[in-house]
């Protein structure tokens, strides 16, 4: 199965594209969870269903929104416009996009995982004098790698199979945003393009499935290690 130059392009943007998400965004959804598991504060629901929003609301919206505020008018736009910086209509819009959608994935993985800590075991800690970075480093956070690979895999399916905010807050330009989703829907649209959408989809199928073998390999992997330290 051969792929064109600019079928190439949009698999290759749409790899960077959720492979860059899932690294900015983990470590924030890993601190957004542990803050939601472990921490009691005012506005604790409101703050659950703006990280839950964009799972429920219609990906075009999602996009609507970064496009308002990141437009050359918007609250956050206006001031990066001042920098020379303009962020809808590029590959860091796709980005963003796939961030975002993904994000609410990756905050429920790790807060499973999390709340799935015995708290017993930090607490005994805590009698032995372990301070809370070292605690949150030595034991918490190793325990609960499961949940961040799990998070990582969703969160990089969920960014790389990304289409309505992306099409709408990045557009579809050739090379530059026609992330792999935009480029099945443009060969759709076009005469003859069934073959080329057929091969995109393949493509697409078989790279999700491969993350989430991977992620069920390296969290065997991770299991039996923690195990094994365990006894």
């Amino acid at each position: 199965m051969s792929l064109g130059a600019a079928e190439w392009a949009a698999l290759s943007l749409s790899l960077r594209v959720a492979g860059w998400a899932t690294l900015i965004g983990l470590p924030l959804a890993y601190l957004v969870a542990w803050t939601l598991a472990r921490r009691s504060f005012r506005g604790k629901a409101l703050v659950k269903a703006l990280v839950q929003m964009p799972l429920v609301l219609p990906p075009v919206v999602v996009g609507y929104l970064l496009l308002t505020l990141f437009g050359r008018n918007g609250p956050l736009g206006a001031a990066l416009g001042t920098l020379g910086i303009s962020v809808p209509f590029t590959s860091l819009a796709a980005g963003l996009a796939a961030g975002i959608m993904a994000f609410p994935l990756m905050v429920r993985a790790c807060r499973l995982s999390i709340e799935a800590l015995d708290s017993r075991l930090e607490a005994a800690a805590r009698t032995l004098g372990a301070g809370a970075m070292r605690r949150f480093f030595t034991l918490s956070l190793p325990l609960s790698t499961p949940g961040l690979l799990a998070g990582a895999t969703l969160g990089f399916a969920r960014g790389f199979g990304e289409f309505g905010a992306t099409i709408v807050f990045a557009a579809n330009i050739p090379g530059e945003t026609q992330t792999l989703p935009i480029a099945i829907y443009s060969a759709l649209q076009s005469p003859g393009g069934d073959a080329v959408a057929t091969r995109l989809v393949s493509i697409s199928v078989a790279v999700a499935l491969g993350a989430f073998l991977l992620s069920e390999w390296l969290e065997r992997r991770t299991r039996a290690r923690l195990s094994g330290q365990s006894r």
